[in-house]
């Protein structure tokens, strides 16, 4: 058991919500938020949730739904994920064991986590932002383990083809099936351009980021700021390619101005207006809770599961499960101001027509954006408790 009195986010989290360390998880000692664990006597076992939090988030914040959760009777958990908050043993250096980033290992930890947990199976895994592709891979991969999933935010469009072309054919594209030339064909537009997963990928983003002009609470502040429904100005749609013209109209803090940093395309977008009027969760504690946090860990950890996401030598183990399907009960859910839910053409549709053999895409929540859980805590808690009494 950890000592609450040093866990970044005690003052936040109310009472029945406990940290804890899970040793050996595949080479990690993995830090947990955990609430629905009090046993009654001769009461049957509670259902079970793993929640995974994406970028630049943590365990903390599911803390609303683990709140839920318990008080509906569920025994959940929320790691901190490779890379992330209080869990150890991953490598923090730019030119490390980038490896240990790909997907494939980090699927591998949370399958790793439920046998630590003593579990043979979770009744479902929900995930958002990068936790979202993580979730999903589990329920690909280990469908007796992981019986439902919930998708948040980021769409996640399958197993990547087998190549049936050769290995200078098969380069053209990234780790995401994307285009390799994108980068090339973005910084060559009228306002030249650069997306965000290759700035993530640089070896000066952890850096920038740590050493933000406006300090490391108020570079949290802007960041979500920015990505949430509070900022009016996001009002996304479809776009019809990964044509450099279509990505152009993703904001900045997506495809940025080249030669820029993420911390000065953030303060670029803001004023003191806006935030002013942004939703109560934006506070400076709670801003305070992920400063603390990453000002520990920087954000190298993070950001080398961009690098190995956009490299396709990181992906190539995930090719062996090309053609199969999600085929557990799948649910997408997103905030309507979240243009994550478009950043990726096409990815919405794959998943509904050949990653998931039996997915339901919600109304997107209205009200909120990127950080949806968040931002609507309350909504976002019942949707979710919704969908796995369906389950049960």
């Amino acid at each position: 058991m950890i000592n609450n009195d040093v866990y970044y986010g005690q003052q936040h989290l109310v009472s029945g919500i406990r940290s804890r360390l899970i040793e050996d998880v595949n080479g990690l000692t993995m830090h947990i938020l955990e609430a629905g664990y009090e046993d009654a006597v001769d009461a049957k076992p509670k259902p079970t949730i793993l929640f995974l939090h994406g970028f630049p988030e943590l365990a903390f914040s599911f803390r609303h739904q683990l709140k839920a959760f318990a008080d509906a009777g569920y025994h959940v958990y929320a790691p901190d994920q490779r890379g992330y908050g209080l869990t150890t043993g991953w490598d923090a250096r730019y030119d490390g064991d980038v490896a240990s980033f790909r997907m494939f290992n980090l699927a591998k930890d949370i399958i790793y986590l439920t046998t630590r947990l003593g579990l043979d199976s979770v009744d479902g895994i929900v995930g958002h932002d990068f936790g979202s592709p993580v979730a999903a891979w589990c329920a690909l991969i280990r469908p007796d383990i992981f019986r439902s999933l919930v998708l948040m935010s980021a769409p996640f469009g399958g197993a990547p083809p087998i190549s049936r072309n050769s290995k200078s054919e098969a380069s053209a594209v990234d780790g995401r099936g994307r285009p390799a030339s994108m980068a090339d064909s973005l910084a060559a537009l009228n306002v030249p351009r650069m997306h965000y997963q290759n700035y993530y990928s640089s070896e000066h983003a952890n850096a920038d980021m740590l050493n933000a002009s406006v300090g490391l609470r108020e570079f949290f502040k802007g960041y979500y700021f920015v990505k949430s429904a509070a900022y009016k100005t996001n009002q996304p749609s479809l776009l019809a390619s990964w044509g450099a013209e279509e990505l152009e109209k993703l904001p900045r803090y997506y495809v940025m101005d080249a030669d820029t940093t993420m911390p000065a395309s953030i303060q670029a977008m803001m004023t003191d207006q806006q935030i002013s009027s942004a939703s109560d969760w934006l506070t400076d504690d709670v801003m305070d809770v992920y400063a603390s946090a990453y000002s520990k860990t920087g954000f190298q950890g993070g950001l080398n599961w961009y690098r190995c996401s956009v490299g396709a030598e990181f992906n190539r183990d995930l090719t062996i499960f090309s053609g199969r399907k999600i085929v557990v009960p799948a649910r997408y859910i997103a905030g309507v101001a979240d243009w994550g839910i478009y950043q990726s053409p096409g990815q919405l549709e794959k998943m509904q027509t050949t990653a998931c053999s039996a997915m339901t895409v919600m109304p997107f929540v209205q009200g909120a954006g990127h950080w949806l859980q968040q931002e609507k805590p309350a909504m976002v808690s019942n949707l979710l408790l919704d969908f796995f009494a369906e389950q049960n």
